[in-house]
């Protein structure tokens, strides 16, 4: 069995709602993922830095999933994305859920400053794209925040032979609209988009792990 851990966080100033909580935890219980031998899991974290160190790398540690599908909200962007790489660097102005606010520029001093997404992204995005059309391109980063954060202390683990953190707009029915209806898409089409990143990302945990 591939074991596949799904991430994503709970509130934070100014997203009283995160989508990525009720996304994460319908993805994990598909029953499908049975069916193809994989055992799905969700974990949603606290919006907060202390979060990282004290519940998502334990956790890592502790169940030693073969494939991490991390999820968090961008509110301003208009398509699901897909990062392809995390950056050593914090944001020093946007405090956690919690008030807190890093102490340093570099988020991991002494560690590299990029780290990439641990999965062929070309593919990854064709397939989100094939699900549901239209909804899904590749970003650089992250950003400054705990997206990034979590994304680049999770790819500096051993463990899981495939990880990578993809970014969901708010869709259409949370909140006030951010852009034209056409411009964002609802819930149900990015659950279809981050169902097939899922299973490929299931999948290439699988490859890789019968490697080693």
């Amino acid at each position: 069995m591939t074991r596949l851990l799904i991430t994503g966080f709970g509130p934070f100033p100014g997203v009283p709602r995160n989508p990525t909580e009720d996304l994460a935890r319908r993805l994990a219980a598909d029953p499908r993922w049975r069916r193809r031998r994989i055992v799905a899991e969700a974990l949603v974290l606290p919006t907060t830095w202390r979060a990282v160190d004290e519940i998502l790398l334990p956790r890592l540690r502790e169940t030693r999933p073969d494939a991490v599908l991390m999820l968090g909200v961008a509110a301003r962007r208009r398509r699901v994305t897909i990062e392809v790489r995390a950056l050593n660097r914090v944001g020093r102005l946007l405090p956690d859920a919690a008030g807190g606010l890093p102490m340093r520029l570099a988020y991991r001093p002494g560690e590299p400053f990029v780290r990439h997404a641990r999965i062929a992204v070309a593919p990854l995005l064709a397939a989100m794209n094939v699900a549901a059309p239209g909804t899904t391109r590749l970003s650089r980063d992250a950003g400054r925040y705990l997206c990034n954060g979590a994304s680049y202390a999770a790819l500096g683990e051993p463990g899981p032979a495939a990880l990578v953190f993809v970014h969901v707009p708010m869709p259409r029915a949370h909140g006030r609209p951010l852009g034209t209806a056409a411009d964002r898409p609802d819930a149900a089409r990015m659950l279809r988009a981050l169902t097939a990143a899922a299973g490929l990302v299931a999948q290439a945990g699988r490859r890789r792990s019968a490697r080693v």
